[in-house]
């Protein structure tokens, strides 16, 4: 029996109210009315609350609880930690619908603000990516296994080459967006994979490509063909390096000739890449595969796999033009009959974390959208659960000492790695010029940059010899940033499609850490994207304005697994 005690304030109107003293609220299951029964002066007198009114107080509604002062707090872990503990929420709280969400950052336009702080805590251990977690996720897993059920990387159909691969590099089994999107390919269908940054969309469409490469050993019907059956498309050289360094780890036993073409090589070395025998799988920037082509360096006439990886930037205005012509030298696949036989088409595969709306235009002009099935993750556009995010509203001038401040106290776990994002290549050089002074080792990687030497300069960064790097949104697409357990945004992201991305440059599957991400807010305008990140976070919603974007592109084309 639950017990509630409140004492009625004395009432200048109602001076009676006074004569009751103290009340005691007990709840009684079997009543079906409210009742007050008066007692002697020993014994309070006794509300019994019917059984309906409690189980509306417990779903949150709380009505009559305000009406009289009383308030009903979930236990459990706080969800929203800030300055102002009155404005802190636990992870259990619940919102109606048409119940006023409070914001630490509501004020935060005014200059006075400078200082106030909140942070949205961790509410996974690990990444959701990975099937299985605390509570029903992993009692599901646990049931799974004891039917046989649980997904393995041989249960998919995967030759037992790439397995023993996997194997060496450590992997046991797939993620969920892994077991999705490996099964519709390997039955031969076109996907589009929209899943949050981390999840393993590499191995999704690596592992069936290679498997197909292995299994059916093509041979070009045309004998001067130069050209890959499988290619990837990427928007950077450091993607297709990594991307390239993940395939050759997985056909190092296999007999496949997988190799990599990028900007800033120079056409001659492009074209001796392209010549040395036949090319199984080809990993390429769209600006210099463009170049092969228009020079008959290449052809993409026996394709039998296009993967268009990081799709949201390879869609982009810099990139559409590109793109539209390259897939003009393709012959895609429109249904699951064309991917077999002497005149096969090439199977489809697009991955990507957000989708901008001309997506759907534009592969409708290359393949059926019918054909195409979409795997979505259930935490897309969400912020993820299972890393720390910290908002501090600074002034201008302050952010250079808050950085350096940080930075001193993350000095003292070398064995990890720090991303520092600005929005643009003069931030970057600036601050290396600061951090030089302050003796604080570091390399700087922007987009102005010679392409070779940014490759060199990510590769360091990753084999741990330095710890902190000073970048742009260049380090914000793809990367395996897997050492890396703190991302600060010195500047805030422009948009939070942007803040997504570099987001999940840490609790990535495979990090050994879930990492923090801190947030310097200075603008107005960085003010309004943190209040729809904190608004999206105490009312466990979806980011607002992302959705838009992928049904938009996707509408005729969604056929989730």
């Amino acid at each position: 029996m639950l017990a509630l005690r409140y004492t009625f304030p004395p009432h200048p109107r109602c001076p009676a109210v006074g004569l009751w003293g103290q009340l005691r609220m007990v709840s009684s299951s079997s009543s079906s009315s409210s009742t007050i029964t008066a007692v002697d002066d020993d014994q309070l007198p006794v509300i019994r609350v019917p059984q309906q009114l409690q189980q509306k107080l417990k779903r949150g509604a709380g009505n009559q609880v305000a009406a009289v002062g009383l308030t009903l707090a979930k236990p459990g872990r706080l969800l929203i930690v800030g300055k102002r503990p009155q404005l802190n929420q636990h992870s259990g709280r619940i919102f109606g619908k048409f119940d006023q969400v409070p914001l630490v950052s509501k004020g935060w336009k005014h200059m006075k603000a400078a200082g106030d702080y909140f942070t949205i805590n961790n509410t996974r251990t690990r990444p959701p990516a990975l099937p299985g977690d605390q509570g029903e996720e992993e009692e599901e897993e646990e049931r799974q296994k004891s039917s046989g059920k649980a997904p393995s990387f041989s249960s998919l159909g995967l030759c037992i080459e790439l397995q023993d691969a996997l194997d060496k590099m450590g992997i046991s089994r797939p993620t969920t967006v892994q077991s999705q999107a490996i099964a519709a390919l390997m039955r031969r269908k076109n996907i589009l994979c929209a899943a949050e940054t981390g999840s393993g969309k590499t191995l999704s469409y690596l592992l069936p490509l290679m498997h197909t490469l292995i299994s059916e050993r093509l041979v070009p019907t045309d004998a001067d063909w130069t050209g890959p059956h499988g290619l990837v498309l990427v928007p950077s050289r450091e993607l297709a390096d990594q991307v390239c360094q993940v395939a050759q780890s997985l056909a190092s036993n296999l007999n496949l000739n997988v190799q990599t073409v990028g900007g800033g090589r120079g056409l001659g070395n492009v074209k001796l890449t392209l010549s040395r025998g036949q090319i199984d799988l080809l990993i390429s920037t769209p600006g210099i595969l463009w170049k092969a082509l228009k020079r008959d360096f290449i052809s993409l006439r026996e394709l039998t796999y296009l993967v268009l990886d990081e799709a949201d930037t390879l869609f982009d205005a810099s990139f559409v033009e590109l793109l539209e012509g390259i897939l003009n030298h393709t012959q895609i696949a429109s249904n699951v009959s064309e991917t077999h036989g002497v005149e096969r088409k090439a199977q489809l595969v697009v991955t990507g974390a957000t989708f901008p709306g001309g997506v759907g235009e534009l592969l409708s002009k290359i393949t059926d959208l019918g054909s195409i099935t979409t795997i979505k993750s259930k935490g897309l556009h969400y912020l993820m659960p299972h890393v720390k995010q910290k908002f501090t509203k600074v002034k201008r001038a302050d952010k250079l000492s808050e950085l350096l401040q940080v930075l001193k106290q993350l000095a003292k776990r070398p064995e990890f790695g720090i991303l520092v994002f600005c929005n643009n290549a003069a931030t970057v050089n600036w601050l290396g010029y600061i951090l030089e002074d302050h003796r604080i080792k570091h390399f700087r990687l922007q987009g102005n940059m010679v392409a070779e030497k940014r490759s060199s300069i990510f590769d360091t960064f990753q084999r741990g010899l330095v710890d902190v790097l000073l970048c742009t949104d260049i380090a914000s697409r793809g990367l395996d940033t897997r050492r890396v357990e703190i991302v600060i945004n010195y500047d805030f992201p422009p948009t939070l499609c942007d803040y997504i991305h570099r987001a999940g440059r840490v609790g990535r599957v495979g990090g050994k850490v879930l990492g923090t991400v801190i947030s310097f807010v200075t603008h107005p305008w960085d003010v309004e994207l943190v209040q729809k990140i904190e608004a999206s976070a105490r009312q466990k919603l979806m980011l607002p304005g992302m959705e838009s974007k992928i049904s938009e592109a996707t509408t005729k084309i969604i056929a989730e697994l």
